[in-house]
């Protein structure tokens, strides 16, 4: 501990810490209530160091986004390496992973309708935006070309199945008395099969 009574969290630690208040402001305030002065309130620092650490707060949110965006990405990869080596499985896998925690979950919704606003209103958060969801489209794109979809079919499906999963994503999140995972997998499952004949 210091002299001043207050200990010096490692930069990468600190940097964590503003892009973990970060999420859970805009999860609470929306996009709108994102300030310097809110983030730092949330993660029990100055102001400063947010402008040290990012820049400002723009480049914290970007930084937010991609983070949680890898967290995602991780989830669904792992759902597809937990399903063995049949393509069906591997490719509902990768669908059902959005119904189950840690992604099916109503703060996580409301972080990423926070920046799903930003979309429009910031280039950079457009184009993070765009780097996410072709990787997913990719990913599936890929899982319906081991499933036998012919190529000039894939892009299209994955385009139909990213759509599906968002739809029923916000349903489960916003209404789980509606909607349950086991409910939006079979919803899933049977549009898929529809897709793939």
């Amino acid at each position: 501990m210091s002299k001043s009574g207050f200990t010096r969290a490692e930069p990468d630690a600190r940097r964590q810490s503003l892009i973990e208040a970060t999420a859970s402001v805009l999860a609470r305030d929306g996009a709108g209530g994102a300030s310097v002065r809110a983030i730092a309130l949330e993660a029990g620092v100055s102001p400063g160091l947010v402008t040290h650490h990012f820049g400002g707060v723009d480049a914290l949110i970007a930084a937010t986004y991609a983070q949680i965006g890898e967290q995602v990405s991780a989830a669904l990869d792992a759902a597809v390496a937990g399903a063995g080596n049949d393509p069906r499985a591997r490719l509902m896998a990768y669908v059902a992973a959005s119904f189950l925690s840690p992604i099916a979950d109503r703060a996580l919704l409301a972080t990423w309708t926070a920046f799903w606003g930003l979309v429009i209103a910031r280039v950079e958060i457009a184009a993070l935006h765009d780097t996410q969801y072709a990787r997913y489209r990719d990913a599936l794109e890929a899982l319906l070309g081991a499933c036998g979809l012919a190529p000039a079919a894939r892009r299209r499906a994955a385009i139909a199945i990213t759509a599906l999963v968002d739809g029923l994503w916000l349903e489960l999140c916003l209404s789980p008395a509606v909607l349950d995972a086991t409910e939006a997998r079979a919803i899933a499952e049977a549009q898929i099969e529809a897709l793939l004949g």
